[in-house]
């Protein structure tokens, strides 16, 4: 099949998209100036594709698995309801601290509920039914958490799983993580349960609709 993304075509796609707010744009810095892998944080394309996506959805409760350091959680509170909720998860203390700061900042803070700690453990103590779920945390265990959220996603709800492709390695998987998300992709396609298209928007975008 042709490739027809040639190079530059995201960051013109994201140029002809609405921004997100200004306080995503100070959190960007901050991430990109203070943490080790700011490459983790998901893009102003992607951020904007995930507001929409709540909106699109009628969200009223999320589940978040791996925040980091909060800018796809503010994207996706600037899209909820009043009365609507994330339950946002991060392992890393530090990056949840910089996310709670901005949090504070803004006017959707009261709908953001953080929770610290690993999520396979955080899974365990959280009650559904979510209207979405957004897996974007440590890729080894992408299948576990898939699970999870299968059964915590009500019927007709979505999973939207962040950067399944690993920089193309899913083409020719060769270390552990490659492999995971290979299977965990081809898992899904295979899956009667459920119904899903794979975005080739920055890393891969995984859409998943419960049925």
């Amino acid at each position: 099949m042709l490739d027809v993304r040639p190079i530059g075509i995201e960051d013109y796609a994201e140029r002809c998209s609405k921004p997100l707010s200004a306080l995503h744009d100070k959190l960007w810095v901050e991430t990109y100036s203070k943490t080790r892998n700011p490459q983790m944080m998901v893009g102003a394309l992607e951020g904007q594709f995930l507001k929409m996506l709540v909106g699109l959805t009628g969200a009223r409760r999320i589940l978040e698995i791996g925040m980091f350091t909060g800018y796809s959680t503010l994207a996706l509170a600037e899209s909820l309801p009043k009365g609507g909720t994330i339950v946002a998860c991060e392992i890393d203390p530090v990056s949840a601290d910089i996310a709670k700061r901005y949090f504070n900042e803004s006017v959707h803070k009261d709908k953001i509920e953080v929770k610290v700690g690993a999520a396979a453990e955080i899974l365990r103590r959280v009650w559904g039914p979510f209207d979405l779920c957004l897996i974007d945390a440590d890729k080894e265990n992408y299948g576990a958490y898939y699970d999870a959220c299968l059964e915590l996603t009500r019927t007709r709800g979505l999973i939207v799983i962040d950067s399944v492709l690993r920089d193309g390695g899913v083409l020719d998987p060769q270390d552990d993580c490659a492999k995971s998300l290979d299977a965990l992709n081809k898992r899904i396609r295979n899956d009667p349960r459920v119904e899903n298209v794979l975005l080739p928007v920055r890393d891969g975008i995984m859409l998943v609709r419960k049925l």
